[in-house]
């Protein structure tokens, strides 16, 4: 008789595996699929708010309502769908979510009116608030633990491609004709071909554990341990607990149970999420406009803005080759306020456009250096029953922030100056910043439960 306490776990077995991109990546890649849509649509905002407010004449703080629909609604679906991924199952969580997304997207672009526009944007941003938290919990669940820091940050790297493609499309498209519902209707089709795709993706092994489905657990362990080429061997799975299922109260048991875990661990996910997001959400959200207002072509200031997500990807990069070696935590702590500096660069240089155009790119770069390190970090931080609604909850916050920061924004810009008001959101960062080098574990090499 096997003596099981000398067995492996089934968790340490799948995080142990050799890396192949026709397992692994594989999942890796259709995962950062929905991410890239995510930067698309929150991209996207920049990119319609000036059309939206020429069609239907809006002022400006009118017309930034319809980003903070959008993301208020990524905010609701950031802890739903999260909460569905830790009760329900990664993979039910990880297919409807683009679904969702597609559905109301569509409606957007044939909206009669900005009531009914915003509204639609709201639900669209629901369905596609499930992407990063589902996702990162799913993604980072398969991966070995010896890449697992390099794929969860390169895994932004699907970001700067969907910011990036939101600018050039609109550019293309409004190069043309200045329908912006045709720009929302090209961005549907590839989504619903994701959202097929994503049903071929298995449920996360490390979660079956969890439930006590050991029998479907065993079925994709041992199918992993075949396709990667390792050596097959015998190895323990936990007792069966009792599994939490999905009630009206789930939502509320999962938060209480994320701040009972660590409060100081949480709150400074939340503080992270909320401050550096809200930098990087302002400059999507606003950037063209501010260009614009510089005295910069409306395709002009789409196509710079494209720029700025796109040399992200030479962040991402720089990223994923340092944070094994410096650290979540160091690589976060440089990062996240240098961004918001260099972002007020940009605002002190608006004078000279060219100038400030630099700053963006250097922008662009910096803070594509630090998010990446952020949605890994904070991934890492709780256990398995927590990963999806810990990192929900976190992304949630962070929505709401950028929901109404914008908002804000279109208030006090014009009452204190672009650059103080990016100042101030730096401030917040430094201070997001000060709280997790003290209050907050380093994740680098942690095996995850």
């Amino acid at each position: 008789m096997t003596d099981t306490r000398s067995l492996p776990s089934g968790q340490s077995v799948v995080q142990n595996l050799p890396w192949r991109w026709g397992v692994q990546g594989k999942i890796f890649l259709i995962g950062g699929l929905g991410f890239m849509f995510d930067a698309w649509d929150v991209s996207l905002n920049g990119a319609l708010i000036p059309l939206v407010m020429q069609e239907w004449s809006l002022d400006r703080p009118t017309a930034a309502l319809l980003g903070t629909a959008n993301l208020i609604g990524m905010a609701l679906g950031a802890f739903v769908w999260g909460t569905i991924a830790d009760r329900v199952g990664r993979k039910t969580a990880f297919t409807w979510t683009l679904l969702v997304f597609s559905i109301f997207t569509v409606a957007g672009a044939l909206a009669p009116n900005f009531a009914l526009f915003a509204a639609f944007r709201f639900l669209a941003g629901f369905g596609l608030g499930g992407c990063i938290p589902v996702d990162y919990a799913l993604v980072g669940e398969f991966t070995p633990t010896r890449q697992r820091g390099r794929v969860l940050t390169a895994m932004d790297g699907w970001w700067p491609v969907g910011a990036a493609l939101a600018f050039f499309v609109s550019a293309l498209i409004q190069a043309s004709t200045d329908n912006w519902r045709l720009i929302l209707a090209v961005m549907v089709l590839p989504a619903f071909l994701v959202f097929w795709v994503r049903r071929s993706v298995p449920e996360s092994p490390l979660y079956l554990i969890r439930q006590g489905r050991h029998g479907e657990a065993r079925r994709v362990i041992d199918d992993l341990v075949r396709r990667t080429g390792a050596p097959a061997q015998q190895y323990d799975l936990p007792p069966a607990a009792r599994a939490p299922r999905l009630s009206a109260g789930s939502w509320g048991e999962q938060l209480v149970k994320v701040w009972a875990f660590g409060w100081r661990t949480t709150l400074a996910a939340w503080s992270l999420f909320f401050t550096v997001l809200l930098v990087y959400y302002l400059a999507l959200t606003w950037m063209p406009s501010i260009l614009t207002d510089a005295g910069m072509g409306g395709v002009a200031a789409l196509f710079s803005s494209a720029g700025m997500a796109a040399v992200g990807l030479l962040g991402v990069g720089a990223s994923a080759l340092l944070v094994e070696r410096t650290g979540r935590k160091w690589l976060l702590g440089v990062t996240g306020p240098l961004s918001a500096l260099v972002l007020v660069m940009v605002a002190l240089n608006l004078g000279n456009p060219q100038v400030a155009v630099v700053w963006l790119l250097v922008f662009g770069f910096i803070v594509q250096m630090a998010i990446p390190v952020l949605y890994a970090y904070v991934s890492e931080l709780y256990p398995t029953e927590l990963r999806g609604s810990g990192f929900g909850w976190a992304s949630t916050f962070s929505r709401v922030g950028a929901g109404v920061g914008p908002l804000v924004f279109a208030l006090v810009w014009p009452v204190f100056g672009l650059a103080p008001t990016f100042l101030a959101a730096g401030v917040l960062v430094l201070l997001a910043v000060a709280w997790m080098a003290f209050n907050a574990p380093e994740t680098t090499g942690k095996i995850l439960d």
